[in-house]
């Protein structure tokens, strides 16, 4: 892919990018950014459902990820499809994501807050986890994962990362004019969210909520870290 890629996101489950910050990411591709998503588990555990296998599920929901990503103009989705509520932070999954980061060269990584409220999925701390470390230090470690660089991939650094679903934010996106594409993207989640009429204004109600101290309508807030320090020199 030769496009510059200016945002990688890391969602645990198809439907959470959508959930958490969809507005923000339609905000960046109508400002012309390039937003690729790499979604880590397959989410075949996401129904109560009998009458749905696994298998079947897994199937629906990258469909409804692909659909909701062309709601929101994102180009690429990679699917790894490691298992639901299954996820470990194992090197394995760490050089999984490495090798994104080195593929897409991002300047900004986008992912879930592994510090989340005491109720929050497994999922969603081990990705949040598995992300930043793979950030930090090991996508610009040229030694991390010696055999990236037999593929071709050499050390990249990322300069921001923005955290989702942290209680105390410091750092807002106006999401004002993307909001019912946020809304009409996480419809496409069918499997989730059905036809319930309320779940829209559910992410509105959270959106107005986080703009009450903005003098703006919608926002969604993150946890921002800029990354500015320069461990490694780079001659590979």
């Amino acid at each position: 892919m030769t496009e510059q890629v200016h945002v990688l996101v890391t969602t645990p489950h198809p439907d959470d990018a959508e959930t958490r910050f969809a507005g923000s990411v339609a905000k960046w591709t109508r400002e012309g950014k390039n937003v690729v998503y790499i979604v880590i588990s397959n989410g075949d555990k996401g129904t109560n459902d009998p009458a749905i296998s696994p298998k079947e599920l897994a199937a629906t929901r990258e469909k409804e990820q692909l659909a909701a990503a062309e709601v929101l103009g994102v180009k690429e989705v990679i699917f790894l499809r490691y298992p639901d509520q299954g996820l470990e932070n194992t090197p394995e999954l760490r050089k999984d994501i490495v090798r994104q980061i080195r593929i897409f060269k991002p300047d900004t990584v986008v992912t879930v807050d592994p510090h989340g409220r005491y109720m929050d999925h497994r999922d969603h701390r081990i990705v949040g986890y598995a992300t930043v470390e793979a950030v930090y230090p090991a996508a610009e470690s040229a030694y991390a994962f010696p055999e990236l660089l037999d593929e071709g991939l050499k050390p990249h650094r990322v300069t921001e990362m923005l955290f989702s679903g942290r209680m105390q934010h410091n750092y807002f996106e106006d999401i004002s004019d993307t909001i019912d594409i946020k809304v009409s993207a996480i419809k496409c989640h069918r499997s989730q969210v059905g036809n319930r009429p309320d779940f829209g204004e559910m992410l509105k109600n959270a959106a107005r909520t986080n703009a009450r101290d903005l003098d703006i309508e919608y926002a969604e807030g993150f946890h921002r870290e800029i990354i500015n320090w320069k461990p490694f020199s780079y001659s590979i």
